[in-house]
């Protein structure tokens, strides 16, 4: 726990070293929450109730996922964009000699990131959004259960970005994976569109996919949609998806380290 926390801890301060970027960041994020909020309260007013949210639980729902997007680095990104990248160079042959695993090392390093984004990009858009617009506030349970469901959505976020850029083991460059992941996340994660408001079917594969955990699974929470053990249910699916992905990943690095040619040697 010392050195996961000393690896988190590091990457944490390393993101810290780009203010310029934080705040040009911050204020993209809250242009796009007005943006998409004017958006939703018009599609609202024509469908008021879509998804079972009326206009204030959209609107909230637009600033949860602009807080959300960096944190859950939902189209890419932090350290497993590195790992892409020393996998490409023949570099990953340095990590493969630590003393402590690549997944250990990696997973450690991007829950740091996605604590830094968390306290920056994450709560400066919600405060805006709230003095904008007004947002929905959560009961202490939800704002627990919440807070919860963001840590298993990065898990869940880093997996699904830990196997595409293992992918690089086999391919050499992760590029055409990490775009194609991209838009998958993009598109299943809720983030242009809340899931719940899917054509039935579609809904349905899509909230059980692991996209759903990086924003619908956390807005819904917030916003009191799952209560009591329908809210235990929520979290579990998304830490059942975050074992089965980091047990993906582990067996990913087993089978690319079992005979594997490094680049460059």
């Amino acid at each position: 726990m010392t050195l996961s926390f000393a690896i988190a801890r590091r990457a944490f301060r390393r993101y810290s070293t780009y203010t310029t970027a934080t705040l040009a960041g911050i204020f993209t994020n809250s242009v796009f929450g007005v943006i998409y909020s004017y958006a939703y309260l018009a599609l609202w007013h024509q469908r008021p109730g879509a998804g079972g949210y009326d206009a204030a639980d959209a609107v909230t729902y637009v600033w949860l996922g602009q807080a959300l997007l960096m944190t859950v680095a939902l189209w890419g990104g932090g350290s497993t964009d590195d790992l892409a990248t020393r996998i490409r160079s023949g570099d990953v042959a340095v990590d493969l000699y630590r003393p402590v695993g690549v997944l250990h090392w990696y997973l450690a390093s991007d829950l740091g990131r996605a604590a830094y984004h968390v306290v920056t990009r994450g709560l400066a858009p919600t405060a805006i959004g709230a003095l904008l617009f007004g947002l929905v506030t959560p009961t202490p349970a939800a704002a627990v259960a919440f807070l919860i469901s963001v840590v298993l959505a990065v898990v869940v976020s880093f997996g699904v970005r830990f196997l595409v850029a293992a992918s690089a083991f086999w391919l050499l460059d992760a590029t055409g994976p990490r775009a194609l992941a991209g838009v998958l996340a993009l598109f299943f994660s809720g983030m242009v569109l809340p899931l719940n408001i899917f054509p039935d079917g579609i809904r349905q594969v899509a909230l059980g996919l692991p996209w759903a955990s990086y924003v619908q699974t956390p807005a819904d929470l917030w916003l009191g949609r799952h209560t009591g053990w329908d809210a235990v249910a929520a979290l579990g699916r998304q830490a059942m998806w975050a074992l089965v992905l980091l047990a993906g990943c582990a067996a990913a690095m087993r089978a690319a380290t079992h005979k594997v040619v490094v680049q460059g040697g």
